[in-house]
């Protein structure tokens, strides 16, 4: 995504629920943004949001984005029906794995920012250094 601005978590909590919803979101939009396999007004609609150019609301209201968006979940749709049995067992396993990968996500991303940093200066758990 090549914009001089880009929006931060927190404006998209006028349609996230909460912070995590919004970071997720965020990265989603990065996405689709950088996804060259998506059609252009699906990377269009997320570049102008991630710019600030459109609130969220906005995109989802405007005919060229929804009607963007609908046309690439009936191809998802199309592509679904026509797997076979074992593609969609498959396909559900990957999934729960991906699923598992994105609760731990966050976990993980917490526990490094809540980490003490070594380092520092000196540990006062030797006492005051002479």
């Amino acid at each position: 995504m090549t914009a001089d601005r880009e929006i931060q978590d927190e404006e998209l909590m006028g349609i996230a629920q909460n912070p995590e919803q919004a970071r997720r979101l965020h990265r989603s939009l990065r996405t689709i943004a950088d996804a060259t396999s998506l059609a252009p007004d699906l990377r269009g609609m997320a570049r102008a949001v991630l710019s600030g150019n459109v609130d969220i609301k906005g995109a989802l209201q405007d005919p060229r984005y929804t009607e963007a968006v609908f046309r690439r979940i009936h191809e998802i749709r199309r592509a679904a029906d026509d797997r076979t049995c074992a593609e969609r067992r498959q396909s559900k396993a990957e999934f729960a794995e991906w699923c598992a990968r994105q609760q731990a996500e966050p976990d993980r991303e917490r526990a490094e920012r809540d980490a003490p940093v070594h380092g520092a200066g000196p540990s006062t758990l030797n006492g005051p250094s002479a």
